[in-house]
């Protein structure tokens, strides 16, 4: 995995946070990603709610020969009590490469207004300004939260669009416990309809998301889309409790470099200003 590529996996989490666009799809796209969140800015702020926990993510992509291809990513994820958020993911170089296995770390420090992107290879840290959190985002703000029971919402073509745009469909679930918490679910189906985007049938793409109540952040998310396959998130180890101060600042040793071409602020990767955003998922395999 070359490090630009990985930058770009960063960064899809906040392609989440955004919803679906019409033709876009309404899962996860070909490459998986973080729950929503994670990385989506000053709207992913919590405060009151520290745990720890591992995600796994798993995409299956299906082709018409009958083969298939099968990825499974974890990463480790913690929120302190003030809201700051850390996550590591190790990369492995190919074997012909002759390089070790490497941790990227992701701090989003909230307090001190600052995002960093750790680099165990090269012992650097790459920091850029964070964006100040906006205002009731805490545990009691309902952020996440959904409401009891089936409540089927519909969407037709927006005002000016054309009859052909997709249809899209919500319904909010029955809070059940989901990964050991009490989660609020929500089932989105898009349709896009045959000639929208070329195809000659219609195309339907559904999500699950299960939020917990407690922690405001997805704890399942089950994706499914014909054009790239089935994608799976479970947040699992969740350990309810304030992790080490240490985890959320730059290591001792690290040389701690600004701007450059490793901008994570508003305007890098999964910033506001990401083109990336703009764009949406890329076909699987693609490359930044």
């Amino acid at each position: 995995m070359n490090k630009s590529f990985l930058i770009f996996c960063l960064a899809i989490p906040a392609l989440f946070a955004q919803g679906p666009r019409p033709g876009m799809g309404g899962g996860f796209g070909p490459m998986g990603g973080r729950g929503v969140g994670m990385f989506g800015g000053p709207e992913s702020f919590v405060t009151g709610a520290p745990y720890s926990a591992v995600e796994v993510v798993q995409t299956q992509e299906a082709f018409a020969d009958g083969n298939s291809i099968t990825r499974k990513h974890q990463t480790n994820v913690f929120r302190d009590g003030q809201g700051r958020v850390r996550t590591e993911e190790t990369v492995t170089p190919p074997a012909s490469s002759g390089k070790q296995p490497y941790q990227i770390v992701t701090i989003l420090d909230y307090v001190g207004g600052n995002r960093y992107m750790l680099d165990s290879s090269t012992m650097t840290a790459y920091q850029s300004p964070l964006r100040a959190p906006k205002q009731g985002r805490g545990p009691g703000s309902g952020q996440g939260a959904g409401q009891a029971g089936m409540l089927p919402q519909s969407r037709g073509p927006r005002p000016g669009s054309t009859e052909n745009a997709p249809q899209i469909a919500r319904a909010a679930l029955a809070p059940q416990a989901v990964n050991g918490l009490l989660s609020t679910g929500t089932h989105h189906v898009e349709t896009i309809p045959a000639g929208q985007i070329g195809n000659e049938r219609p195309i339907q793409i559904t999500r699950t998301t299960w939020i917990s109540n407690d922690l405001k952040v997805p704890v399942q998310i089950r994706s499914s889309d014909p054009r790239f396959g089935t994608t799976s998130m479970d947040l699992t180890n969740i350990v309810q409790a304030e992790p080490s101060p240490s985890l959320f600042m730059v290591p001792a040793g690290y040389t701690v470099k600004t701007g450059g071409g490793r901008d994570f602020g508003p305007d890098g990767p999964g910033g506001p200003g990401d083109p990336a955003r703009k764009r949406g998922p890329r076909p699987a395999g693609s490359r930044q």
